[in-house]
């Protein structure tokens, strides 16, 4: 499984286990508009640090993504 697809099931997963609407996932939705709320992140972050081994948040120069696009690659480089 590619990195976009982990994190395209989680949103998926957690989205349905907190009984949220998740709307169509482009790269250019606005994180704050996936109805998705800090707990909701923060379980996505700590599963995909389990499924990936990576977190991303770590690193010294991290910002948090604004676009699901740029939350996706956030993960995608920082798996190279």
């Amino acid at each position: 499984m590619n990195v976009r697809s982990a994190v395209v099931d989680e949103f998926m997963k957690v989205a349905r286990e907190h009984v949220k609407e998740l709307p169509s996932l482009t790269d250019s939705t606005p994180l704050l508009e996936t109805g998705l709320d800090s707990l909701c992140f923060a379980v996505i972050v700590t599963r995909l640090e389990d499924s990936l081994g990576i977190d991303p948040f770590q690193a010294e120069d991290s910002l948090f993504p604004i676009t699901f696009g740029e939350f996706v690659r956030l993960y995608e480089t920082s798996q190279k």
